[in-house]
């Protein structure tokens, strides 16, 4: 198999993959919705059949859209404001280089060119975001600038625009805010439960709900206590396995499987902590700056609360596309 059938492979399973985890974390907003349809007697189940009208379960849905729209449309700005980014002009030589290098994958892409910002933090780092090519951006640091000769900054830039290109800026940022809607829902149902005391279930089991009602309530008190805490790992779950289509995409790029291997090592031996970097914004970046030394483990559990892979298998991944595997255990060794 070539390259570039292993490109588009891997796309198209990791596509298929976040259409599926989508779809379930939606569900879950419609679960916890009917659940809360249900406490509050909305909805009545009498001797097995069903009536009443489904209020809160269309609030869920519409309340998830809502919040969808207004981060769709303005979350750009926010991201940008919450990291302390400006505008990167070029006042010097390798901001102008960084400009240029946008620009050159951004041909390679066959893209808009994106706006290009600045963070004024000296940790090598870099992010993409928006809502598609024509309004995306892509922001680094001067810690990058600073660190990065041109091919290893056309790697970092190719790992970004993959994510521009393939739409993973817009996916993350609506996975984003499910998992806040999914948190915020599970929330209210816990205190409506505490301020009804108990009142619309006793109403309601009177209708002739019997077992059945008994079952819909545990089933919603469980899913409301654990779903956020899914769909957060959900969210970290898609963001690991993007990044991974970013860095083969970034190859397809620049052609060069160097440039962002050599890249990666750099951030690898950096111990810069970015600083503005928040939970919230954690996700977008080429190496989670706030996860540290916990992202290069390897371990179930510390994978699992990862939003990006271990950086050494990246590199290792990287290394053999260039018939070299094994070698990146040096670079753990750094």
């Amino acid at each position: 198999m070539t390259a570039a059938s292993d490109f588009r492979a891997l796309e198209a399973t990791n596509r298929r993959e976040t259409a599926v985890l989508v779809a379930a974390m939606i569900a879950i907003l419609a679960a916890l919705g009917f659940g809360l349809d249900v406490w509050s007697g909305s909805i009545r189940i009498t001797d097995g059949s069903v009536s009443g009208f489904p209020l809160l379960t269309i609030f869920a849905l519409i309340f998830g859209a809502v919040q969808a729209l207004i981060s769709f449309y303005g979350g750009t700005r926010l991201v940008l404001l919450s990291v302390h980014a400006h505008p990167l002009t070029a006042d010097t030589i390798q901001h102008q280089r960084v400009l240029d290098t946008i620009n050159e994958m951004a041909i390679a892409a066959r893209m808009p060119t994106p706006r290009a910002y600045l963070m004024d933090d000296p940790a090598p780092n870099a992010f993409a975001t928006g809502r598609d090519p024509a309004h995306s951006v892509i922001c680094v640091t001067q810690g990058l600038v600073d660190t990065m000769d041109r091919e290893e900054m056309q790697g970092v830039i190719g790992h970004e625009m993959s994510h521009i290109r393939d739409y993973d800026i817009r996916t993350m940022m609506m996975v984003a805010v499910m998992v806040g809607g999914i948190a915020m829902l599970s929330d209210f149902f816990f205190r409506m439960m505490f301020y009804s005391g108990g009142r619309r279930r006793s109403s309601n089991d009177k209708n002739g709900g019997g077992g059945g009602i008994l079952v819909i309530y545990l089933a919603t008190l469980i899913l409301a206590a654990v779903a956020p805490i899914v769909a957060q790992l959900v969210a970290m779950a898609i963001s690991r396995q993007r990044e991974y289509l970013a860095d083969a995409s970034s190859v397809e790029f620049t052609r060069n499987p160097h440039a962002l291997l050599r890249a990666l090592e750099q951030i690898a031996k950096s111990e810069s902590p970015l600083k503005a970097a928040t939970s919230g914004t954690g996700h977008l970046f080429i190496v989670n700056p706030r996860e540290g030394v916990r992202e290069d483990r390897e371990r179930f559990f510390d994978n699992l609360l990862s939003t990006h892979p271990p950086l050494t298998k990246r590199i290792e991944r990287l290394r053999a596309m260039l018939g070299a595997p094994g070698q990146a255990t040096a670079v753990r060794q750094s």
